[in-house]
């Protein structure tokens, strides 16, 4: 699955078929053309021994103070951030060794929020988490994607639940597709995963 999510940014490309983004071949385009409109969230979130704030604005240093404060609290992780001694300017450590899993995934959000692309794509982003933080960081994902192109890779129903179309892969195979209601009522693999 997450093969298929690196197809889009080129990270691999395809060996047969192609890809098009509104009727557009990404072939057509450059690699920072299509990438620049492209922000990812994966389970696995790079941060830099540096600080917060300079982990959120990477790969994009044009961002104002404000707009890194509104990103932050989109991404439900400006209160955790203030509260720190050093606030935004706290080092979180290589990898972000000193912050929790779900504070990690908050501050790739942010990041993603104010990178502004319009193609958001989300892999696994809280399936390391515990259920409270699986909430908060939802929510932030849920402010993420509003009004912008969403590709989610995820196990846990409660990512996916509201998504306007879902595609269940099983063995490589796309075997399901629709909505959460939808596939509930055909009764076969992704109801049996939900129950």
């Amino acid at each position: 699955k997450s093969t298929i999510l690196n197809l889009i940014p080129r990270f691999y490309d395809p060996k047969s078929g192609h890809i098009t983004i509104d009727n557009q071949r990404i072939t057509n385009l450059t690699l920072d053309s299509l990438r620049k409109e492209i922000a990812l969230v994966s389970q696995d979130v790079i941060l830099f021994d540096d600080t917060i704030r300079n982990n959120l604005i990477f790969g994009n240093k044009n961002v104002t103070e404000k707009q890194i404060q509104n990103a932050c609290i989109k991404a439900n992780c400006h209160q955790f951030i203030s509260d720190m001694k050093d606030g935004y300017n706290t080092i979180v450590g290589e990898n972000g060794v000193k912050l929790s899993g779900g504070q990690k995934q908050r501050i790739s959000i942010a990041r993603a929020i104010l990178k502004n692309s319009s193609i958001i794509l989300l892999d696994e982003a809280t399936s390391a988490l515990d259920t409270d933080s699986e909430k908060i960081v939802q929510e932030a994902m849920d402010n993420l994607s509003e009004d912008k192109t969403t590709i989610t890779i995820a196990h846990r129903l409660s990512t996916i639940k509201g998504s306007d179309l879902i595609y269940v892969i099983d063995k490589g195979e796309i075997v399901e597709k629709g909505t959460h209601d939808e596939l509930i009522n055909m009764n076969n693999i992704y109801k049996r995963l939900c129950d």
